[in-house]
């Protein structure tokens, strides 16, 4: 049986590199979801380490990468 949940077996950490390589970087990303782990001096770790200690944050990263992966399982084929 397959999965249709696009964060099944996700980790946050793929997640990003996913989106941030998908909206060209960091400034769409913030843009997007526009806080301050994505819009000053953004990378991989610190928005890891704020992501998961705010479930409303996650959540909205959560929402635009299920809102987008039709378009990342395309780039992929």
């Amino acid at each position: 049986m397959t999965n249709n949940n696009p964060l099944h077996g996700m980790t946050l950490q793929k997640m990003l590199e996913e989106m941030v390589e998908f909206f060209e970087g960091w400034e769409t990303m913030g843009k997007e979801i526009p806080i301050n782990c994505f819009t000053k001096d953004p990378s991989i770790k610190s928005s890891l380490t704020f992501l998961r200690k705010t479930p409303w944050a996650r959540e909205k990263v959560e929402h635009l990468y299920i809102k987008i992966y039709p378009h990342l399982k395309k780039n992929k084929l």
